[in-house]
């Protein structure tokens, strides 16, 4: 670490002590820091382990990341990177001159985007892919045949690789713009899959708006174009669909559709394992998410606590499900009053994929509540809050 980032480091040490009206052997005995540590840490004189952080941070109830100076830091980079993302999409049918790599290696960046979405490296995604999505849409226009396929395919995955750092960080204007551009390229692609696992990722749209009987209309529509897959990935796409729409279903109180698409998707995933992945992925432990969501949109607390007892998601689902999974666990636990156990369940969250938490509408709500909720809130419930800036 750079001597500035030491001292930045004492500095916001010093800030949070002295705002907590401490001194630094205040300081030094509550965290069981010596205090010749404390004053090297201020001074910028002493590297701090993470150990030392975390032992000071708790004492000032502050999420160890605020202390590095490391809070604000992903949400800005996405934002800066938005503007050239911008710029690329909206030059997609006039492209300007450029390389194009061979498909072979473009196939391998796109492969990386879809698995930085999938664990929610955010900021990667955003910084990396305007280059790549600029060069995709000159391969689309530089190529015929089958290659222009195969480049429409990539580019549609790429576009719905970015679309996930949109709409989670609020563009909800420029997500609408990679879906209908998703739309265009999976018809160049001339791929009935990959044009039906668009409409999942549509479902944003309707979500964001509120207009949920459009979207389960449009889900519907998709699901009939494939309403007998003879694959695993059209089964997984069938699968995912039907999980969609058991949630919006459930966002709009009608609890005999939200279950009915559940027992389609559950015949579906009896036959396909978890792993399969076009667009989103799909199989039995992504099915079990689900079934906590929906119970959850239901307003059924009891229900979601049922669906998750004694189980937890494996480690090997895409990060960013799994952190899901949890948010909604803690909004069944602090509905059933169990107050402790959801910010557990932040918490968890957070370790999986903290750049999806710290943008999820849903975890920043419950977050907001067990505050208001508890008079002397926990170390950890502060900590939580302050790094999600809901106080």
């Amino acid at each position: 670490m750079p001597t500035t980032a030491r001292r930045s480091v004492g500095t916001r040490v010093a800030s949070a002590r002295l705002a907590r009206g401490m001194t630094q052997q205040d300081l030094a005995t509550a965290s069981q820091v010596s205090l010749s540590m404390v004053r090297k840490v201020e001074q910028g004189s002493r590297i701090p382990s993470d150990g030392v952080v975390q032992a000071i941070a708790s004492v000032l109830r502050l999420d160890p990341a605020r202390l590095w100076g490391e809070d604000a830091t992903t949400g800005a980079r996405i934002h800066d990177a938005i503007p050239a993302l911008r710029s690329v999409i909206d030059a997609y049918d006039c492209p300007a001159d450029g390389p194009v790599r061979p498909l072979a290696q473009l196939h391998s960046i796109v492969n990386s985007a879809v698995m930085w979405r999938l664990s929610a490296r955010y900021s990667r995604l955003a910084e990396t892919m305007p280059a790549c999505i600029a060069e995709l849409i000159r391969a689309v226009h530089a190529t015929t045949g089958p290659e222009r396929v195969q480049a429409a395919a990539l580019l549609t995955a790429a576009y719905r690789s970015v679309d996930g750092v949109a709409f989670k960080y609020g563009y909800h204007d420029l997500s609408a713009r990679l879906i209908e551009l998703m739309r265009h390229t999976a018809t160049v692609a001339n791929d009935d899959l990959l044009i039906a696992s668009t409409v999942y990722v549509r479902m944003e749209t309707f979500f964001a708006s509120g207009d949920l009987r459009t979207g389960l209309r449009l889900l519907d529509r998709a699901a009939d174009v494939i309403a007998a897959p003879s694959a695993p990935r059209a089964t997984a796409v069938l699968g995912a669909i039907q999980m969609r729409a058991a949630v919006a279903a459930g966002r709009i109180g009608d609890a005999t559709a939200a279950r009915g698409y559940l027992r389609e998707a559950h015949s579906l995933a009896a036959g396909v394992p978890d792993g399969v992945y076009y667009g989103t992925a799909f199989g039995p432990a992504s099915l079990k998410i689900h079934e906590l969501s929906v119970a959850v949109e239901l307003g059924d607390a009891p229900g979601a606590l049922d669906a998750a007892r004694g189980w937890l998601p494996p480690v090997d689902l895409p990060a960013e499900r799994r952190s899901h999974y949890f948010i909604d666990l803690a909004r069944a636990q602090l509905w059933s009053g169990y107050r402790e156990r959801a910010v557990e369940s932040l918490q968890t969250a957070r370790q999986i994929a903290p750049q999806h938490v710290r943008e999820h509408r849903h975890a920043r709500q419950t977050l907001e509540r067990l505050v208001q909720l508890h008079r002397k809130p926990s170390a950890q419930l502060v900590s939580l809050a302050h790094w999600a800036k809901v106080v």
